[in-house]
């Protein structure tokens, strides 16, 4: 009798601390693209390292343990990824994550179109995805955002 209390007590102080835990989970954590580097061009596919800036809003710290992602440029698919690095954010903090994205020839081919199509200025990018945290599941995040285009030489010797 004594063990089935304490194994109830055990179980009702981890619901607790459980419950505590995501109770501290009051926002969702900001993503941003704070880079982006081309790291392997082949015929078929493409390889990138994207760095995301990860803010943590809240008072606790954030123990991620894996990210899936989608970025799009001026509305078309144009990368995705996963990973399932962890990195902890800490509470009212920030971090950057490094994670590898794919792309294809199908994908470029369609950016390049787009990009003959319009004289834009800027070019607009949306990335979303899921952050898997530990012990609390999936949050959803989407960020927005626009890039200018280079004018020229003398805009690239800016760069």
């Amino acid at each position: 009798m004594e063990r089935i209390i304490l194994k109830l007590f055990l179980v009702m102080a981890a619901l607790v601390a459980g419950c505590t835990q995501l109770a501290g989970i009051k926002h969702n954590p900001d993503i941003t693209l704070a880079g982006i580097e081309l790291v392997e061009f082949g015929l078929l596919e493409q390889r990138f390292i994207l760095k995301m800036r990860i803010q943590n809003p809240n008072d606790i710290a954030l123990h991620i343990n894996g990210i899936t992602f989608d970025v799009e440029l001026n509305g078309v698919a144009f990368a995705k990824g996963l990973s399932d690095k962890v990195v902890i954010v800490p509470r009212l903090g920030e971090t950057v994550m490094e994670v590898k994205a794919t792309s294809t020839l199908g994908m470029i081919w369609k950016q390049l179109g787009e990009l003959q199509k319009s004289s834009r200025d800027k070019v607009d990018y949306r990335l979303s995805g899921r952050l898997f945290l530990q012990g609390l599941g999936s949050v959803p995040f989407e960020q927005k955002g626009n890039v200018s285009m280079p004018n020229g030489a003398d805009d690239l010797e800016k760069l």
